[in-house]
């Protein structure tokens, strides 16, 4: 964050200081009294299980200089009725603040699979050229935006932001937080789709983070969507496309080299450029072509972007991680989210790295509605005909996993159920894949394979 006085932060937030309102916060804000660093702001929020006001003391004896409180705390603080919409007041406030006095480039990113691994890939582009803030993991709510915001200060020239979405609306409170420069559209899935009410309500809740450029602004957009390239009409920005067709072109075949990443040819007003990216599945190219089209719009030229994209690696947690364990099996993590787009792609990733030998273990897919049966029994349809050896469904939710797979697939009860008939059966050479909505936190799997 930038030198904030309390004075300032009570201001911003319609707080009540406590304390000295000249004692200034130079670091980030932070809402786990754990990741508290020197100078940090502690945003005590008050949860179902535990009260942050309660680990307001822990969090100054670890070098908070004040935190924002819903009631009296030890030390000094600011007294506001709302912590995070405090935080949001903040954040707008700081970030306006920031952009005053420096050349301050937001790009945010928004789309229904992929956002997390693209944020990832511009901000890696993106550091080349400047000091750049992104969220750890998938920090894109109404809490992860602004702590994300507060973490730039005056020597940060790019801020990346994820934003999410649970319903119309929320992506627009999003966006006047952090207005958007660049504003990127991937896709409308059919994740959340029964949340949001089917694929045009989604659209229609996406299409908010286009509305908010202003006429500077760059919108880009997925040519091979139709929704996403209908919101072209949606923005006074100009629009740059990504995709199969575009101004940023996926051409030929995507082939994976022995680690299962993805070499590619981007074209550019042109230009061929031939790239890659040190991640694994040949869905990693249209991603890559998306943070190009992104990156070019903020300022880099498109051969260093390309360039960059070489050193990409991985940097959000649970997605595609491989892993060997003790025996040569490989395990890949990619259990931090699942819908049905993301699932089919990780399922041809795994029949790509080992045909007719690797093993899913999948579990339930949330948020899609009444056609949640029929979708998961799409995905094991769809892991038989890929030729994955075996398919193990696990919980009751994920059941029709198995139904799908036929011949292929199991059905069994819970994650321990799942370690053990894998690790009765797993030979040295079997690459095995976990993936499942968060909640199932099928990690679990992942992790037991490996420390077994």
């Amino acid at each position: 964050m930038i030198r904030t006085t309390l004075a300032q932060i009570a201001e911003a937030t319609r707080g009540r200081v406590e304390g000295d309102d000249t004692l200034a916060v130079h670091g980030p804000a932070v809402v786990d009294s754990r990741r508290v660093v020197p100078g940090s702001l502690f945003v005590a929020i008050p949860g179902e299980r535990v009260d942050g006001n309660d680990f307001v003391g822990t969090a100054l004896d670890a070098g908070a200089v004040a935190s924002l409180a819903t009631r009296e705390v030890p030390g000094p603080h600011v007294l506001v009725d709302e912590p995070v919409h405090a935080l949001g007041l903040l954040a707008t406030d700081r970030l306006a603040a920031l952009r005053r006095g420096a050349d301050v480039t937001v790009v945010a990113v928004t789309g229904s699979q992929g956002k997390t691994s693209v944020k990832d890939l511009m901000a890696h582009v993106l550091s080349t050229r400047g000091a750049t803030v992104a969220p750890e993991g998938s920090f894109n709510n109404e809490l992860g935006v602004p702590l994300t915001v507060l973490r730039a200060d005056e020597g940060t020239r790019n801020l990346v932001l994820e934003m999410g979405a649970r319903g119309i609306g929320h992506i627009a409170t999003l966006c006047a937080i952090a207005p958007p420069d660049v504003a990127v559209v991937l896709n409308v899935g059919s994740a959340h789709a029964g949340e949001f009410g089917g694929l045009d309500r989604t659209a229609q809740a996406k299409g908010e983070l286009v509305e908010a450029l202003g006429p500077d602004g760059i919108a880009v957009l997925n040519a091979d969507d139709p929704r996403v390239a209908a919101m072209a009409s949606r923005t006074r920005g100009r629009v740059v496309t990504f995709g199969r067709a575009g101004d940023v072109r996926l051409v030929g075949d995507v082939t994976l080299d022995e680690d299962g990443y993805p070499h590619f040819v981007l074209e550019v007003d042109g230009e061929r450029y031939e790239a890659t990216v040190p991640q694994l599945g040949d869905h990693q190219a249209m991603n890559a072509a998306a943070a190009v089209a992104a990156t070019t719009a903020a300022g880099v030229p498109v051969a260093d972007a390309v360039a960059a994209l070489a050193g990409a690696h991985a940097a959000s947690p649970m997605r595609m991680e491989r892993h060997r364990t003790s025996t040569g099996a490989v395990v890949i993590n990619d259990a931090y989210n699942a819908n049905p787009e993301s699932m089919s792609a990780a399922l041809r990733t795994l029949a790509e790295l080992a045909p007719g030998r690797g093993v899913a273990v999948l579990g339930e897919m949330l948020e899609l509605g009444e056609e949640s049966p029929d979708q998961h029994r799409r995905i094991g349809r769809l892991a038989a005909d890929l030729g994955i050896a075996r398919v193990v469904a696990v919980g009751a939710a994920a059941a029709d996993i198995a139904e799908g797979a036929g011949p292929v697939g199991e059905s069994v009860p819970d994650v321990e159920t799942a370690v053990t008939v894998v690790s009765a059966s797993l030979d040295p050479d079997a690459v095995v894949l976990v993936k499942a909505s968060r909640g199932a936190r099928l990690e679990r799997v992942a992790e037991a394979l490996l420390r077994d």
